[in-house]
């Protein structure tokens, strides 16, 4: 245990967090997503799962550490709904409430198409999955650099 570390943030994962730098990509998916497949084709092959959480709890613990890139107007873009694009599924309106409250502004995601999306997951860093089973909880999350 570390103090004020949520214990959310396994080594695993404190280290790929910080071994991202300004313009990587966090792909945070749910238990539905080929995480195994796609953290492959990261730059750092890795993939933490945290078995059983929900992705607001997860994300929550995750952007106490992590900075959000202020430099990309999308540094959050999701997974479209195929058959909605519009719709904003529940899972991504909390996890993008708990990604405005860290960041203390309003965040407007960039839409991805499925397949899109995965070829976008393939290029970042790393893979965070959740065992939360919610349709479109796939975010990909551009880190920013501390000031």
């Amino acid at each position: 245990m570390l103090k004020s570390i949520d214990p959310i943030l396994t080594p695993d994962l404190l280290w790929l967090l910080a071994s991202m730098g300004h313009g990587d990509d966090l792909v945070f998916v749910d238990a539905n997503h080929p995480a195994a497949r796609i953290a492959q084709a990261t730059t750092s092959q890795r993939l933490i799962q945290l078995p059983g959480m929900r992705m607001e709890i997860a994300v929550r613990a995750i952007m106490s550490v992590y900075p959000l890139d202020d430099f990309d107007p999308d540094p959050v873009r999701v997974m479209a709904p195929v058959d909605d694009p519009d719709r904003v599924p529940e899972v991504q309106r909390a996890v993008l409430a708990e990604i405005e409250r860290a960041v203390g502004r309003t965040v407007t995601p960039g839409k991805l198409a499925r397949a899109d999306f995965y070829r976008a997951a393939a290029t970042g860093f790393g893979v965070v999955q959740v065992g939360d089973s919610r349709g479109y909880g796939c975010f990909l999350i551009r880190k920013g650099v501390i000031s």
